[in-house]
């Protein structure tokens, strides 16, 4: 599409708040002009952090913003959790220059939703059109759509970009009024052991749920602590900086449920969850004590509790952790979006993505039949 006018900005602070939530809606709070400029203006994001903003609009004829994308050039493949590193040493290997590619992402967000924020759906050809123009014109490796909506997959497969599938397990409600509505769908053996590993991670301490106007400095305090040990254990360094919770307390505190776990007053653990439109999205972990299942009472089982108090419809706990099959949350499929300019390099990673999705498949069906729930419920 040579007529395609699309522009580029230093960041999503640099657009208008009101028309980039109109594209971006109110459902996916990842996707959300305070969300990614949180990541911005606390430099989570931005210079010296790999990840540099590079978001894409489509102006309608209104002269308002018709489609968005969060856009990033990427120096590296840190914090994305659709692992390509494979494919950066063989187009390495092959003579070639991987990074920068540019990413269509919530930055360090495993979490589906949409990637094309469209407030005018007949604009989603020229937000990709545009998405490739900034690949091919800067002469770079590839680009690369993490965790989309799966109604966006036709809309790349249209496009020609490659589709990649992978499962996350995420626990559904079917209309339960509460915990125990939920174990009665489980088989009693299951049942039994959650209710015992629950009474065993709770023993002589309190949970509390924290949300608007209850969140402190001081609670963000308590849970940067728990997210730097979490965080280097898991990458390293965290990928976020203090600043950021504190913004994120300060312009999404009503999307926002902090569960901690009390010992006589004094937090020892805590879970960091998002609240969406439908969903619960479970964020963040980390502790200052060892306890024995307290990490799966926080996260998962207080997430469930969380979801039927306020009606929602799913809880997503975030990338991988077959561990939580046994808790009620089952296999659901995840996908992303990839565009290869160089037709060579697009045919081997289109060979990979046919054989690894036939993989990916095998194991859904496997685990979907391993869950927790009764035979027929």
């Amino acid at each position: 599409m040579t007529d395609v006018v699309a522009r580029i900005a230093s960041g999503v602070a640099d657009f208008d708040r009101s028309q980039w939530d109109a594209c971006a809606g109110q459902n996916n709070p990842f996707i959300s002009w305070d969300f990614l400029v949180a990541l911005e203006r606390s430099g989570s994001v931005g210079e010296g952090s790999g990840w540099q903003p590079l978001p894409i609009v489509i102006d309608g004829p209104d002269g308002q913003i018709a489609a968005a994308s969060p856009a990033y050039g990427k120096s590296h493949s840190q914090g994305e959790y659709v692992f390509d590193h494979g494919w950066a040493e063989a187009w390495e290997r092959a003579g070639g220059q991987y990074y920068p590619k540019i990413q269509i992402a919530a930055p360090f967000s495993p979490v589906p939703g949409p990637r094309l924020l469209l407030r005018d759906r007949t604009q989603a050809p020229a937000l990709i059109a545009g998405i490739q123009m900034l690949v091919e014109r800067n002469e770079l490796s590839s680009a690369h759509a993490t965790f989309i909506a799966p109604e966006e997959v036709p809309l790349f497969e249209a496009a020609g970009w490659l589709i990649r599938e992978d499962s996350q397990y995420h626990w559904t409600n079917r209309g339960y009024g509460s915990f125990a509505d939920f174990l009665t769908d489980l088989s009693s053996e299951k049942r039994k052991n959650i209710r015992k590993e629950r009474a065993r991670a709770v023993e002589g301490l309190e949970i509390v749920h924290l949300t608007g106007g209850d969140l402190t400095e001081a609670h963000w305090d308590i849970f940067w602590d728990f997210y730097q040990d979490t965080g280097a254990r898991k990458w390293g360094q965290p990928y976020l900086t203090r600043a950021f919770f504190s913004i994120l307390g300060e312009t999404m505190a009503d999307k926002i449920l902090l569960i901690l776990a009390l010992r006589d007053g004094q937090p020892i653990a805590g879970a960091l969850n998002l609240i969406g439109g439908d969903t619960l999205y479970g964020r963040y972990w980390g502790c200052s004590q060892d306890v024995p299942n307290l990490h799966f009472e926080l996260c998962y089982y207080q997430a469930i509790d969380a979801a039927i108090a306020r009606g929602l419809s799913k809880v997503e706990a975030g990338a991988q952790g077959g561990h939580k099959l046994a808790r009620g949350y089952a296999p659901e499929p995840t996908f992303s979006a990839h565009f290869l300019p160089n037709a060579g390099f697009r045919r081997a990673v289109a060979d990979f993505l046919v054989a690894e999705r036939e993989g990916v498949q095998r194991d859904r069906l496997w685990l979907a039949e391993r869950t927790p729930f009764r035979k027929g419920s």
